[in-house]
């Protein structure tokens, strides 16, 4: 687990270097242990680039006379110490040798219990005890290199002059159409707690409510009588008073008579979302999109970077129910500026990765992907060939050397085999495919004069095929709304949308890329559940 050696100035090392270390014991002599581990140098100085990490190899020295032993052997232990750095003997494979001269806490681990073996867990089996999966290696590269991803994301946007937006999690609109989505409702919550209580209290019955409207009428007669009588003002008080209680009650008896077991049903069968929390459906966004471009046609370049949600009950290696996407949106911009602020993103990403990331990249390349940095080579220093969906299709259907599982035809949505054979064997390098048949896009895709195609491009990479989907916006009112319509959905949810065509309307683009296929293209890991802190998906949602 983490260890932290603060390290003195008097021992002549830069003040400002925090050592965080990953401790594994591996035995040695009786009256010392001896940690093979691995250590990130975190800089605090504040430096154009930002705060640089970087994993070396590190051996920590404990002498009995220290500290006892006994508590500090056990794998998973965590310990904060202060000692010297040393240069270490010569003919080690160690850089440094840090030797401890005080221990200041230890968080002991028992080892019969702790879950993570000495020996090597697969990946797969890290995923049931995802709350500890962060103390092994792979997994803090993974973090690490997932974090300067997200730091680069933000450090291009703004260079760019983008201003950063926070879409909702909770939408009203699907932006894609597709109808997978995850419902926000508290109408199950609601009708349990309604179970619950006419268990506990049964609701009225009519002759029950009719008892208390004959008490209000009697009451209001007594009411009339006093007036009539000419009583003192402080006796018609307290019985319009005593007139009052018994109308409330009549209300909440009333209110109370409504309750009914189970969900809220209209009188044609479907569900009654005006009793729900929000007064209508709600669900948890799978893009930010279309919110994003509300600032975008008020404030020119800006962009949205958060999760966003799929109800697909897929188990592939690629899928993931919750999952990351930034999502810029670019005013007067047409699809050739879309294709061209992709690449330059990208490529910014790859860049960043090989200056900041260098050691846990060569981590990847040693135990997971020998192309892993090459990759990222390629395509921060490749210019991205870019073809039609027509061309695409004309160049696989003359494919003799390969048979593909899915057959190709124009119309068909490119398979991720498709893709690959695109960039890994066709042209070696990233590849744009723009203007797609308008039948397996969405809706807010801007229709080509030729009435068949729409302007939407993706960004297809080695090892994952697909990585950036994008199109230059629809904003034309009535195509917009034929679109709509054509995609079998209704006009009403979208009517906020269809005002930023009615006023001031003007050309737009943007893109969206999945956060965790970026980091498998970077990393060459196979699974996309690995890649994200804590993994959702069909039957799996820990923590």
């Amino acid at each position: 687990m983490g260890t932290v050696v603060e390290v003195e100035p008097e021992h002549g090392v830069d003040p400002f270097l925090v050592y965080s270390i990953e401790v594994q014991n591996t035995g040695g002599p009786k009256k010392q242990i001896r940690y093979d581990i691995d250590l990130q140098v975190s800089t605090n100085r504040h430096k154009s680039h930002g705060i640089g990490v970087a994993p070396y190899q590190h051996v920590v020295l404990v002498d009995a006379v220290v500290h006892p032993l006994a508590p500090l052997t056990a794998t998973g232990t965590s310990v904060l110490v202060e000692g010297e750095l040393k240069k270490p003997p010569e003919g080690t494979k160690q850089r440094v040798e840090l030797r401890v001269t005080r221990v200041l806490e230890v968080g002991e681990v028992d080892p019969a219990a702790y879950p993570l073996p000495k020996t090597k867990l697969t990946l797969e089996n890290l995923r049931d005890v995802v709350h500890l999966r962060s103390r092994t290696n792979t997994i803090g590269a993974v973090a690490r290199i997932r974090h300067q991803l997200a730091c680069a994301t933000h450090r291009f946007f703004d260079e760019n002059g983008f201003l950063y937006v926070h879409t909702p999690i909770i939408t009203t609109s699907d932006c894609e159409g597709a109808g997978e989505m995850f419902q926000v409702t508290t109408l199950f919550s609601h009708a349990e707690k309604v179970e619950k209580e006419l268990k506990e209290n049964p609701a009225p019955s009519e002759s029950d409510i009719e008892a208390a409207r004959l008490i209000v009428k009697e009451k209001g007669d007594v009411v009339a009588q006093l007036k009539s009588a000419k009583a003192s003002k402080q006796d018609i008080t307290a019985a319009v008073a005593e007139l009052n209680k018994a109308k409330e009650n009549v209300s909440r008896l009333e209110e109370r008579s409504k309750l009914k077991p189970g969900i809220p049903h209209r009188d044609d069968g479907t569900v009654a979302y005006e009793n729900d929390f929000f007064k209508r459906q709600a669900f948890l966004t799978v893009s930010g999109q279309l919110q994003v471009e509300t600032y975008a046609c008020a404030l020119s370049s800006v962009y949205t970077f958060g999760p966003t949600f799929r109800a697909e009950n897929s188990h592939t290696s690629r899928h993931l129910a919750e999952f990351w996407m930034v999502e810029p949106e670019i005013a007067f911009a047409n699809l050739q500026d879309d294709m061209n602020c992709a690449e330059s993103y990208v490529q910014y990403l790859c860049k960043w990765l090989l200056e900041h990331c260098r050691e846990d990249m060569e981590f990847m390349v040693k135990n997971y992907d020998k192309t892993a940095i090459q990759r990222l080579e390629l395509v921060s220093s490749t210019p991205f060939q870019r073809i039609s969906y027509t061309k695409a299709v004309e160049i696989l259907k003359n494919v003799t050397d390969k048979k593909f599982e899915n057959k190709v035809e124009w119309g068909i949505d490119l398979a991720s085999e498709h893709e690959r054979y695109l960039t890994e064997v066709i042209f070696k390098k990233p590849v744009i495919v723009y203007n797609y048949p308008k039948e397996i896009k969405a809706f807010y895709m801007r229709l080509n004069d030729d009435q068949k195609t729409v302007a939407a491009m993706d960004v297809l990479v080695p090892k994952v095929g697909e990585l950036v989907g994008g199109s230059q916006r629809e904003e034309r009112l009535d195509l917009l709304k034929t679109r709509i319509l054509d995609a079998g959905l209704p006009l009403e949810p979208y009517e906020w949308y269809l005002d930023l065509r009615r006023f001031g309307s003007v050309k737009h683009s943007g893109f969206g890329l999945g956060f965790e296929r970026m980091i498998l293209f970077a990393t060459g890991l196979e699974n996309i559940r690995d890649v994200i802190p804590f993994p959702r998906y069909p039957g799996r949602a820990d923590l």
